[in-house]
């Protein structure tokens, strides 16, 4: 007889909103208006997902070069400069803006900030597509620190006129330790609040902290280049626990279940239901499997697909 292994689910794991918006977009481009369909850089950080839209006649770019004149083209979930969005333009690009209303609200707060003389703070990771999108919406003077570190580097104009605002995907520890440095070296800070951060990053987070009391070990689904990702792995390490980040089934170790009862299960936000439950099929390979969904939110939020596209199908239904 094998031994047995519990497998335990966060809850809430995998797809946000955001994602479920993003991905229904080039799905829905290349039904109604057929492949190929550009899409500036990965349209979320996951390589199934991807490579699905791929195998369907999507082609990501990284550069609106590569891109043909008058082309239909998606921006990513992680949004883009304002240069970018004129450079489409001069290009004659047909664009659709998959960028998730959260990061909209991100360049949002940065705008209204910068508009008043702030300095804007941008916590986040530089090179990340999702700051340098928001590097390039925010007029006026902008910095990215990435570090509790690097807010003692911070020259200003004016001590007394700092905002911060954050990217979406950040560990919420570290969002809150950089916020606390930026609250002792500038005491009139302002920005916004902590709940106006990406909720499904939270929620996520949260579930991982409560998984890791019940487990022995986790595992997390994304992709390297996922953020959002990278920071629910931390968490369980932080914890003590062993935590591996794994794009699939196919990257599972059984080594890793030498002494281990109890495993965690969790997906980052742009990781596909599937993955989950193709990883539980391949646990069982090796033991006898129980599962178990851990008490969490049950996330409602749903975001409107842009209008054109709810135009052509119904025009295509007519």
């Amino acid at each position: 007889m094998r031994r047995p292994l519990k497998v335990i689910l966060a809850k809430p794991r995998g797809f946000c909103a955001g994602v479920v918006r993003a991905i229904d977009i080039v799905e829905r481009a290349l039904d109604d208006y057929g492949a190929p369909v550009y899409v500036r850089h990965e349209i979320v950080h996951n390589r199934a997902v991807v490579e699905d839209l791929r195998a369907r006649g999507a082609v990501f770019v990284e550069s609106l070069d590569a891109v043909p004149e008058g082309a239909l083209t998606i921006f990513s979930a992680h949004g883009v400069s304002n240069a970018v969005e004129a450079e489409a333009a001069g290009r004659g690009l047909d664009v659709i803006d998959a960028t998730c209303p959260l990061v909209q609200k991100v360049h949002a707060h940065g705008r209204a900030y910068a508009e008043k003389g702030y300095d804007v703070v941008l916590i986040g990771h530089a090179g990340h597509p999702e700051v340098e999108g928001t590097r390039g919406r925010v007029p006026g003077r902008l910095h990215v620190v990435g570090t509790v570190g690097e807010v003692a580097g911070l020259e200003v104009a004016d001590p007394e006129r700092v905002a911060y605002i954050t990217q979406t995907t950040l560990s919420l520890a570290d969002t809150r330790e950089i916020i606390a440095a930026l609250t002792r070296r500038f005491p009139a800070v302002v920005g916004p609040d902590m709940r106006d951060i990406c909720y499904a990053t939270q929620n996520r987070q949260l579930a991982v902290l409560r998984l890791v009391e019940e487990v022995q070990a986790l595992v997390v689904i994304g992709s390297r280049n996922s953020s959002n990702s990278n920071r629910l792995q931390e968490i369980g390490a932080a914890a003590g626990i062993p935590s591996r980040l794994i794009d699939g089934p196919a990257d599972l170790d059984p080594a890793w279940l030498f002494g281990v009862d109890t495993i965690g299960i969790t997906a980052g936000a742009s990781a596909p239901e599937r993955l989950v439950t193709e990883t539980v099929t391949r646990l069982d390979h090796f033991r006898d499997v129980s599962v178990e969904v851990l008490d969490g939110v049950e996330e409602t939020v749903r975001f409107r697909l842009p209008a054109r596209l709810m135009t052509a199908r119904r025009a295509l239904r007519s």
